[in-house]
């Protein structure tokens, strides 16, 4: 029974996740190459045998593949992932054919190819959150304890897991970014917490401390905030919905400002961990994305459910914009140097470059599935 249970609550949410991102994404890249003239000869969702699939009239194989964790869309005349265009297989081409090759388009238009996937995943994002403030109202993130940082002011002062913060310094908290203006406020480092648990009111009063590295959501940003005395709390993942919809125009404005918010405060927590201010343990990959879609659909509604695929959308978009090769950030900039320098970067150099960037992607997966492991053992034995 418990394993039937964990099927629908974790690997069939995650694969309707995964799914509908990767989507999204190739969806992207296929749009634009189809307007360029590029011919697409796969679509495919997933990785190895094919499970089902059908040709289109213009001669695109939309399949389904066993392996549900990415997907791709195969060019014309793709043969390897530097897309070169010195194979004698592109040399045999007829001048009609080579028009629809990807590789030997201008690299204006490749850019334009490779950065439409990225921004695939940003629109369905605004669109999300659009439709969600249109329909329903706008989102807060409530000022629920997701997690006590251990040694820090919050666990020394007895704060608990899924407490909810009501006032800090007699000022009302709204939802999770209250606090962390409120906490900047407290220029003597006192603060006195309203908090509510298990249906009960309780008060305290107890002094700010620095987090001596670890990480808070309570003020991720650069070192010198970092430095400052915090509660030393990280938020839940759940959203809630004040059900007041907001105008159409409006509804998109926030969405996008929300969307932006997501990307900024997430390059603050890369550039923090590249520079040792974040803990690396943070990095997560496929296990915790499982896991906590999984959470969220057992704990929570389809609502959070959905705001969390948008969530990871907009990061989906953003990680595929960094200028390391295989990604289309790396395709990017090898196409901004083409244009730079009107000449094809040589098939040897993208072979090397676009090998460094597999191994770094590689090191990356490798070291985020053993925080992944890390984190389960940990919440099995906890």
């Amino acid at each position: 029974m418990e394993i039937i249970e964990n099927i629908l609550y974790y690997v069939i949410p995650f694969i309707v996740l995964l799914g509908v991102l990767v989507f999204v994404h190739e969806l992207g890249h296929f749009v634009v190459a189809r307007m360029l003239g590029v011919k697409v000869d796969e679509f495919s969702l997933g990785f190895g045998k094919e499970l089902c699939g059908k040709t289109d009239k213009k001669g695109t194989r939309w399949k389904v593949c066993a392996i549900p964790l990415g997907g791709y869309c195969k060019f014309f005349g793709d043969e390897d992932a530097a897309s070169a265009s010195e194979s004698e297989k592109l040399k045999s081409l007829s001048e009609s054919e080579k028009k629809h090759v990807f590789q030997l388009m201008p690299p204006s238009l490749r850019l334009l190819i490779a950065f439409a996937g990225p921004a695939a995943n940003y629109v369905f994002a605004v669109l999300v959150f659009a439709v969600i403030f249109f329909t329903l109202g706008k989102m807060t993130f409530p000022p629920i304890v997701g997690e006590v940082i251990p040694n820090g002011a919050a666990y020394k002062a007895g704060i608990l897991k899924n407490d909810r913060i009501l006032e800090i310094n007699g000022h009302k908290i709204n939802d999770f970014n209250d606090i962390r203006y409120e906490v900047d406020l407290a220029v003597d480092g006192n603060v006195s917490v309203k908090l509510l648990r298990n249906g009960a009111e309780k008060e305290l009063s107890f002094n700010l401390e620095k987090l001596d590295g670890a990480a808070s959501d309570e003020n991720s940003v650069d070192a010198e905030i970092a430095q400052k005395p915090m509660l030393g709390i990280k938020s839940v993942n759940v959203v809630e919905v004040d059900y007041a919809p907001l105008g159409i125009g409006e509804a998109f404005y926030e969405a996008g400002v929300e969307t932006w918010d997501i990307t900024t405060a997430t390059l603050r927590g890369v550039a923090q961990m590249i520079t040792g201010k974040r803990s690396g343990d943070e990095v997560g990959g496929i296990i915790r994305i499982a896991e906590m879609s999984g959470d969220i659909t057992k704990q929570s509604g389809i609502i959070d459910f959905i705001v969390f695929m948008a969530l990871l959308s907009i990061n989906l978009g953003l990680i595929n914009l960094f200028p390391i090769p295989l990604l289309d950030g790396g395709h990017i900039v090898i196409c901004l140097i083409e244009m730079v320098t009107r000449r094809e970067m040589g098939a040897k150099v993208k072979d090397a470059l676009f090998k460094t960037g597999f191994a770094l992607i590689m090191a990356l997966m490798i070291f985020a599935t053993w925080n992944d492991i890390a984190r389960l053992i940990n919440r099995w034995f906890a």
